[in-house]
């Protein structure tokens, strides 16, 4: 793909894997493509909820539910640059698949150990605890998300069925204050994610009660 000189660099969006306990990252998945569109839908927490108490009304338990749907596109013709070295001549953009999956899954190592575990006595059983996805959407939205779905639609195949093309359709929901809670390491990013929220509705401009008709208040 050429870039043009003097074009401004585009940013990637994408989702970034951290250590829970620690905050270490732990894995990068850059989209390749960013997608056209991102649909978002926010479900407010009213603390009364439908015919409730009228004094409740106004009032607020929580951040809203908030749900990120996406589609993003893989291709491998723009990944063999770097010749034989590259993983895209051997196994087409499986790699790139399996690393989006990979957030569904406990690794083979904990289910190993839990096996393990299990089979010598030990009837408490933790369960496997996956790492702190971030979705970061330029440096204004990074917000810890839960995986809620992911599919995938490979189009195009090398002659040993590698994919060489696919479609994935991702969608996320965001974890709140509520979820993690003030001491968790994603409910501090997640506070980040609000301020800077409020930070950039202060920068809207107001309308005005004419605007709408309506004078003399």
């Amino acid at each position: 793909m050429t870039t043009f000189p003097g074009s401004p660099r585009l940013l990637k969006g994408g989702i970034v894997l951290m250590d829970p306990e620690t905050g270490s990252v732990q894995r990068i998945i850059a989209l390749q493509y960013n997608p056209d569109t991102l649909t978002r839908s926010l479900q407010p927490q009213a603390a009364g909820g439908e015919g409730g108490d009228r004094s409740e009304a106004l009032r607020l338990k929580g951040p809203p539910v908030e749900t990120i749907k996406l589609e993003a596109e893989i291709d491998a013709a723009d990944q063999m640059e770097f010749g034989d070295q590259d993983p895209i001549i051997e196994f087409g953009i499986h790699p790139q698949i399996a690393a989006l999956e990979s957030m569904l899954y406990p690794t083979s190592r904990s289910m190993q150990e839990n096996h393990d575990m299990a089979a010598s006595g030990q009837l408490q059983i933790i369960p496997m605890q996956s790492p702190l996805a971030l979705f970061v959407w330029s440096k204004s939205r990074i917000v810890p998300v839960r995986i809620t779905d992911l599919s995938v639609t490979e189009e195009a195949f090398d002659p040993n069925l590698n994919p060489l093309r696919a479609k994935v359709s991702l969608g996320m929901r965001v974890l709140s204050i509520t979820d993690l809670g003030f001491e968790h390491k994603g409910g501090s990013i997640y506070m980040t994610y609000q301020k800077e929220k409020e930070r950039l509705a202060s920068l809207s401009h107001s309308g005005t009660l004419s605007s709408f008709g309506i004078t003399g208040v």
